[in-house]
Parts: structure tokens; sequence; C-alpha cells
């Protein structure tokens, strides 16, 4: 009997030590009873949850779950246990229940729920109630317990005696509503506030713990595991059993819910506990006043129908929220006013427009608002808020020549004089003969009607026009009848251009204006004025042309010309005035450097004199003048029509290369004719821009192009082309001999010519350039192209022997 006791209660120790290592995996204290194969799939599920929660697989926990004492062969079998849950891809139930702590070391079980945009009932007030995932509703477990709280299974209640004795335990309700509490037993508190609960716990200790009894102990009871209760929804978008926290409110139920169906009623929602209605939750009183007295809490196994909706209607246009609202019987027009947050502030407010059904067909009925407090719309009302008409009751106007040009309210009675003295009166420019109103007739048309305006001022009562709503009464001004007169300079002033003609202005007026002469100023002054004439005729004078002397240094002149409207002014410039302009000089000569021409056909020789002429090192033959490509001739190049194909690109192609390319023209000069007979074709006219390069002198012939060997190759006299592209290697594969051409030291070039098979290669100066041009590609032909023309050959060799037979 002994043997099957002490069987019995070490089973129970494993049981028990498998069950305390499931609790809590982590925090236990001896595991070396634990038995795996005592463990159930919920127990292995627990300590699984309790590794995700903290983050840690099955292999980090090894080495802490055998340091508390776990036999490595237990843990063997766990970590395969593990791994099977794993694979089977089991569900944790934290995943849809999560225990989350708040600062306060409360608990609660987290609900999980995906939400649905209502794009069916968008329009329907109150939709998006519950499609806002910020507004859930949740109870908040920072407040402290409603003493009303009603205690029950799953609760957890954190007991505390503090004082002479001190003690502290967390008990749980258990499915049978008790709380087991260590030295004092077992206490029924299910169905009990926590306030009772309480102080039936105090009770209960104070026979345990003496100090309790006298006061020199305290108990505190706290709520610090909230328990989950499950209602059920009918009629919501996701209808179902959901398990919420036992603080949950109707709305967080509803939120979770998704709020009403697609003919769900938001105003007559119904909370059934214990088999019968025990409130009529109406969403509108929530959205339109903020009243929650509906957001009662939840208790276990409640029930939340939402019938179909009993009434709804439309309302469109000048409301400050159009939509679908939910009606219940008894409520009017100026609810439904209230739910839609009023008019806007253009909504004409006198009557709303409702479009009915009645059965058969629709029908139109005008609601004034008199009647807003006593209609009731029926279900399927259309209403209507139209905008006010864009029309002014009581609308004058006044514009021009008065001090302040406004809008102002009519009234009857209202004259001419008594606008303007609203509008504080005519300003001095004002036009007095004549004022105009525009006036808007029964049929909506316009009418002009003029009247004297210094008669209409002075009293003149025919003259001073009653005036009616919406008149535009025009003040014309003086200034509006003026021409807008200009004068025009031009020539060899500062500024010139077009400027406002004054009355009494004179040249000397201008002249200032314009900023006074240029210093190229001639005293010739050319004014060009109009001429009115009716008469039209071949010979008639249209322009009268008026010759002044000026003194050109001077900006005021002794007789000072007075100018007319539309006067053309020109300053003429100084015929022999002309900046100076420069060459250059580079190079052997004793005085390089900038020079100005001092004549218009300054010569190259003369430069070169005043240059000191040349100096020792100097190469006569290597003279040039380096010519700037002026953008002229770029232009002139670019309009002359070559008649090419739309495709060709010559001219193009030539303008770029003028412009990026080469930038100056060369122009060879030869020295030594020039010196004996100036009036040799070289000696050339220079140009501003110009200039002379005199090489100095080089005993060198350079090889360039296609040669074996780039060089440059002493000079020989008496020996010719041949000799220097001998003494580079000849030309290359891709050199074309015979194209060969010599630049010279002047920049005069030359080409290798030919006749017959003789070919004449031009004459080698010191410092020359030769240069050998790149053989252009040919296309070989194949041998069927021979074939071919062979083929045409033997043909016509046939034909000919033929004729002659």
């Amino acid at each position: 009997m002994k043997k099957i006791v002490w069987f019995f209660v070490f089973s129970v120790s494993f049981l028990v030590s498998s069950a305390a290592f499931a609790q809590d995996i982590l925090k236990g204290k001896d595991l070396s009873t634990v038995q795996v194969d005592y463990m159930s799939d919920a127990d292995v599920l627990k300590v699984k949850s309790q590794l995700d929660a903290n983050k840690m697989s099955i292999e980090q926990a090894e080495g802490l779950v055998i340091g508390k004492g776990m036999p490595p062969s237990e843990f063997a079998k766990l970590k395969q246990r593990v791994k099977q849950l794993e694979t089977k891809n089991v569900a944790v139930p934290t995943l849809q229940v999560a225990n989350k702590k708040n600062d306060f070391g409360r608990e609660q079980e987290k609900i999980n729920n995906n939400k649905v945009k209502d794009s069916t009932n968008a329009l329907v007030f109150g939709s998006e109630l519950f499609d806002i995932p910020t507004l859930n509703f949740e109870p908040d477990l920072k407040l402290a317990t409603p003493v009303n709280y009603v205690l029950g299974p799953g609760d957890e209640l954190q007991i505390s005696v503090y004082g002479v004795q001190q003690f502290s335990e967390s008990a749980t309700v258990s499915l049978e509503g008790k709380v087991s509490i260590q030295y004092v037993g077992e206490l029924a508190v299910s169905g009990m506030t926590i306030e009772a609960a309480t102080q039936k716990i105090k009770n209960s200790i104070a026979r345990v713990y003496s100090t309790v009894g006298s006061g020199q102990s305290q108990v505190s009871v706290t709520l610090s595991g909230i328990r989950t209760i499950r209602v059920t929804l009918i009629g919501s978008k996701q209808p179902g059993n959901y398990s919420v926290s036992s603080l949950a409110t109707v709305y967080n139920a509803l939120f979770l819910g998704g709020g009403p169906s697609k003919n769900g009623s938001y105003r007559n929602i119904e909370l059934i506990r214990n088999n019968k209605v025990y409130k009529n939750i109406d969403i509108y009183r929530f959205l339109t006043k903020g009243d929650q007295s509906d957001n009662i809490s939840l208790k276990d196994n409640d029930v939340i129908r939402i019938p179909s909706y009993s009434a709804r209607v439309t309302v469109e246009g000048e409301v400050k929220r159009a939509g679908i609202f939910e009606m219940k019987k008894g409520e009017t027009l100026s609810d439904l006013l209230l739910f839609a947050s009023g008019f806007t502030d253009l909504a004409y407010t006198a009557s709303v427009n409702v479009l009915q059904k009645t059965g058969k067909e629709f029908k139109v009925q005008d609601i004034k608002a008199t009647e807003f407090g006593m209609y009731q719309p029926q279900s399927g009302d259309v209403f209507r808020v139209s905008k006010i008409l864009n029309r002014f009751e009581n609308r004058i106007t006044i514009e021009g020549a008065v001090f302040r040009p406004n809008i102002y309210s009519f009234y009857e009675g209202m004259r001419i004089s008594d606008l303007i003295k609203q509008a504080e009166g005519l300003k001095e420019d004002a036009y007095s003969k004549r004022v105009r109103i525009i006036r808007l007739k029964s049929d909506l048309t316009t009418e002009i009607i003029n009247a004297n305006l210094e008669k209409a001022l002075s009293g003149d009562l025919v003259s001073d026009i009653a005036l009616h709503r919406e008149d535009i009464v025009t003040v014309y001004s003086i200034l509006d009848f003026r021409e807008e007169y200009e004068v025009t300079i031009d020539g060899e002033v500062k500024n010139p251009g077009t400027y406002p003609y004054f009355e009494n202005l004179t040249l000397n007026d201008l002249v200032a204006q314009v900023g006074g002469f240029t210093g190229t100023a001639s005293k010739r002054v050319e004014v060009a004025r109009l001429v009115k004439s009716e008469v039209v005729d071949s010979s008639t004078k249209r322009i009268e042309l008026i010759n002044l002397e000026i003194s050109a240094q001077n900006n005021e002149q002794l007789k000072n010309f007075v100018l007319e409207p539309f006067d053309v002014i020109n300053i003429r410039r100084i015929v022999t005035y002309e900046k100076p302009e420069l060459v250059v000089v580079s190079g052997a000569v004793l005085y390089p450097g900038k020079y100005a021409l001092a004549i218009k056909k300054e010569t190259v020789y003369s430069v070169i004199q005043r240059a000191g002429g040349l100096n020792a090192v100097a190469n006569a033959e290597g003279m040039k003048i380096k010519r700037p490509i002026k953008q002229d001739q770029i232009d002139q190049l670019e309009s002359v029509d070559l008649r090419l194909d739309s495709k060709d690109s010559t001219t193009t192609k030539l303008s770029k290369k003028l412009k990026e390319e080469l930038k100056f023209a060369t122009i060879p000069v030869n020295w030594d004719k020039i010196a004996k007979d100036q009036s040799h074709y070289s000696n050339v006219t220079l140009f501003p821009g110009d200039e002379i390069i005199i090489a100095e002198m080089n005993e060198g012939v350079k090889v360039t192009g296609n040669v074996l060997l780039t060089s440059e190759i002493p000079y020989r006299k008496g020996k010719g082309f041949r000799y220097y592209l001998d003494a580079v290697g000849g030309e290359n594969a891709k050199g074309w001999k015979k194209k060969a051409y010599i630049i010279y030291p002047n920049g005069k070039a030359d080409v290798t010519s030919s006749f017959l098979f003789f070919r004449n290669y031009p004459k080698v100066e010191p410092d020359s350039q030769i240069v050998v041009p790149e053989k252009p590609e040919t296309t070989k032909m194949s041998t069927g192209e021979w074939v071919s023309i062979g083929s045409v050959i033997t043909s016509l060799a046939l034909l000919i022997v033929t004729a002659f037979r």
C-alpha cells in the first residue's frame, strides 16, 4: 500500500513539475524533475509561445534550461516536440489573443481584427465611424478599475498585505468562480463587484492575520489581469462571435464587427442580455452630440443585434454634410438638417425641394422654412438644397472720375446727385457735360441713358435722373478724350527711343531726358514733322523736314526749339569721326605689337615699316596674314541657295567648319616682291583685327600625314619632293602619294600634278610642310560582278560579229 501511495505522489510531483515548467520555462528555478513525455501538446505550445515572447529560439534556451537542472535527454525530447509543432505550423494562441502589459502592470487580452473599408455605405452618415483604425473604443487600462466591475472566471487579482505582516499573491478566478489564497483557502467571488470582493477578501484574511484586524497591517486587492468574454454580433458587416475584454463596450464590439451591414440600422441597435433587449443604441446621439450614454459595458454572452433600417433619406446640395441619413419615426426636416450640420453660406433657405416616391411615380414638393419643424421625411425622400440667386436686391454701381468708385446700396428715390455725393464727389478731371447710365430693363435687356452732369449737380431735376436698381453710372474724365502723344529721338544721343509728349516740350527738354548727346554728335539735327492735310493728292506733302544746327558740346541750346506731337528728331554723327582700329604684328620684326590703322587703306608694307622692319632671323618667305572670318560672311554662305537635295548638308557643314574650326582666313604675302614694288598685289590693304605673322628662319622640312614616320628633315638645296618622302620611309598603306601637297611658310599651298605617265612634284622650300593624305575607301567588285561584266562584253562581241556578217 505504501508503494502505491509513493508511486502516486511521485507521478503527481512529475505532473505538477511539468505543468509548472510549462507555465514559465524561463522563470522556473528547479527543472530537474521535468518529464517531457507527460507534457501535453498544449503545454509544449505554451513553452513555444514563452520563447517567442522573449524573442528566443529553443536552441538559444538550451544553456539556460540545462543550467536549471533539466536533464539533456529531456531537453532533446522537448526540442524535438517543439520542432514538430513548427513543422505542423500550429498557431500559437497569442497570435489571436496576445497578453500585453501596460505601464501599470495590468494585463489585457488584445483582439486582432482585419478592417474592411466600407465602400457600400460610404455615403451613409455614421459609416465613417467604423473605418478609422484609431477610433476603436478600446478600454483604457491606465484608468482605475470601476468599483462596479463584476468579477468572473479568468480575472486575476493581486492580493497584498503590508504593514507589520507582509504577504503578496496573485490569484486567478477559477471556472468555479473562486480564488485560492494561501493560508486563507478558497473564496467565491464570481458575480461580485470588485468592491464587494475586496471587502470579502479583507475579512477572510483578517481571520488569519491578526494584525489586519487590529489595523497594524493593511490589505490591498487590485485587478491585475482582465478576463476575456464572448459576445455575438448579428447584422454587422463581419457578424460572428468575438472574444473581447471584460471592460469592452458596445461601440468597441461594433467597431470589431465593422459596423452595420449594407441595410443595417445605425439608430435602433439592440443589446440583448439574458434573452431580453437590455438597451437600444442610437449612434446618431454620439455623432451629433458626443453623447456616449449608449456606450455601456458588455457582459459575457451578450448579443448585439443590428436590424435593418426603417427609413433612409438623401440630402444633396448646399448643406455642410451631404449624404444618406437614417430617420426615426416622428423626426422632422429640422432634425435632418441638424444631422447634415445645417446650411452652407450660399444655401437658399426659404424652402427646400424634396423628391418623393408615391409607390407609383415620383412627386416633387417644396417645403417652406416655416414647415421645417412639421414635415416628417419619408423613406426614399431626396432633399435638394439649392444656391441663392447670383443677383442683388439693392445694388447700384458708380465708376469713373469720382473719388470712391464702388458698389453702393440702392434705395427708392435715389438720384444721380445722391449717388455722386455718396461716392464723395467728382474728381478734378471729371467731364461735366455728360454722365452715362447703363440700365437693366425688366426684360433683362440694357439701355443707355445720358444726362448733363453739370445741370444734375446744380439742382435741375430733369437732368438729375432718378436711378433704378442695378444701374451702372459712369462719370467720364477729360483725360479719356485726349490722345496719347509721343515724340521719337534717334541718332547720337545716349538713350534713343520714343517718349511721351507734353505741351511746350522743347528740344532741350528732350535732350536732357535722354541723357544728352554722345561724343560723336554733329551739329546737324533733322526734325521730321507730320503735315496735317485733308487733301489727298500725289503732290501733297506728308512730312515736313526741318534742319537745325546745334552746339553738340552743349545740351542747352541758345535758341530752344519747341516740339510738336509725333516729331521724329535725328541727331547726325560727325562725318570724320571714327574710333582707332587695330591690327597685330607678331613674329620676327623689331617692334611686334598692336598698331592703329592710320588711314583707310593702310597696307602691309607701311605697317611693317612702322614695326621697324624684319629682324635678322626673319624668314621673308614666311609672311602671312590671319584675317578673322566675320559673322556676315557666314550668314551670306548660309543664305546662298546651292540648289542641293533636301538631304544634302553641304552648306551646314561649311558654316559649322567656319564657326567652330577655321575662324580665320590665311592670306599669303610675298615680302620680297613688296619690298621691290609696293604696288605688288601682295601688298594688301589691312582690315581691323588682321594679324601679320612673320615666321623665323627654319632650315627644316616637315613631313606629315600618312607616312611611315612623321618627322622634320633638314633642308637640302636642290633636293626634290621625293627625297623628303623617302627620308621618312615613304607613304604607308593608306597613303595617297599622287595627291600629296606642300604648304609653304607664308600659307600658300601647291599640289602634285600629273600628265600621262609623268608626275610633277611641287618645289620644296625651307620651313615647308609636306602632307600625304589618306586614300579614299573603295569597294572591290565581287566575283559575281566580274562574271556579269564578262557576260555583257561577250554579248556585245557576238552582236558586233553578227552585224558585220
